[in-house]
């Protein structure tokens, strides 16, 4: 057993999705494309000094349903600390980054001896199950631009990507909650997400995305006034930008944010997926 061991799991926007419900959690997921961040979160895992695991995220004690999930089906106490450079809640990924940063450091700290697919499938599984994501655990542990053509994970997905890297912006306004996105009537939205991914399937580049995803963020109900309005900002200043899923957060490729008078957080796409420091 190691003293501890810290994982980087990159931040996950998604554009676009088609939610595809299963009984089993680990074949459950999404269809979809998003970007992956150099901004996301770095995940410390070290034996608990006590009975219990405890999870930290950003010095906070809180409860993260897919984090304790991973840490009984790993069968470890611990404590998890992890450290975002992105806000929880916002469409960035976090509870996935956490599920899938505490499963590569744990099986590193408890000499669990699982491969990369079966770590993915734990965390994915997990995070499935709470309610809380369906396809950011799969792309996280991707990296780049990746498009999910098949939900579920690594046994059961089917992933390719836009092979492209960009600077990206963006401005978060707030929470939206997944659960209840994801636990209300997802017919509207999986068609929208459907018509997207068939269009970027088609074309697949960096523009592309970016216009699939505003077409689904409308086609779904999905936007708010503030989001409406900081897309519309962009695109008089000649920029591309979206509504990331799922949350109140606008993001665009290059200078789009900046160039429309925000003050946007600046990152770019991650060049690999989740690895152990």
């Amino acid at each position: 057993m190691r003293e501890e061991a810290t994982a980087f799991v990159p931040g996950h926007i998604t554009g676009f999705f088609s939610a595809h419900p299963d009984e089993d959690p680990t074949k459950a997921g999404s269809r979809g494309a998003g970007l992956t961040l150099t901004d996301g979160v770095e995940v410390t895992v070290e034996p608990a000094a006590g009975d219990d695991s405890t999870v930290v995220l950003d010095g906070t004690e809180i409860e993260i349903d897919p984090v304790t999930t991973v840490l009984e089906t790993l069968d470890a106490t611990a404590r998890v600390e992890a450290e975002s450079e992105v806000p929880l809640g916002a469409g960035f990924g976090v509870s996935g980054a956490m599920a899938l940063g505490t499963a590569l450091a744990t099986n590193r700290v408890f000499e669990r001896k699982l491969s990369m697919n079966e770590l993915v499938t734990i965390a994915h599984g997990a995070e499935v199950q709470a309610g809380t994501g369906l396809g950011d655990v799969v792309a996280q542990a991707h990296g780049g631009v990746p498009i999910r053509l098949e939900p579920g994970g690594p046994q059961d997905n089917k992933l390719d990507a836009i092979p492209s890297r960009a600077r990206v912006e963006y401005i978060s306004f707030g929470e939206l909650s997944t659960a209840d996105v994801l636990s209300g009537d997802t017919e509207e939205l999986t068609a929208a997400g459907k018509e997207a991914l068939a269009r970027v399937v088609e074309e697949p580049t960096l523009l592309s995305f970016l216009y699939a995803s505003r077409l689904f963020a409308r086609d779904a109900g999905l936007l708010t006034d503030r989001v409406t309005e900081t897309i519309a900002d962009v695109s008089a200043a000649d920029g591309q930008a979206s509504m990331a899923m799922l949350g109140e957060t606008v993001f665009a490729l290059g200078t789009g944010l900046s160039d429309a008078g925000y003050e946007p957080s600046i990152c770019a796409t991650h060049p690999a997926g989740a690895l152990l420091r």
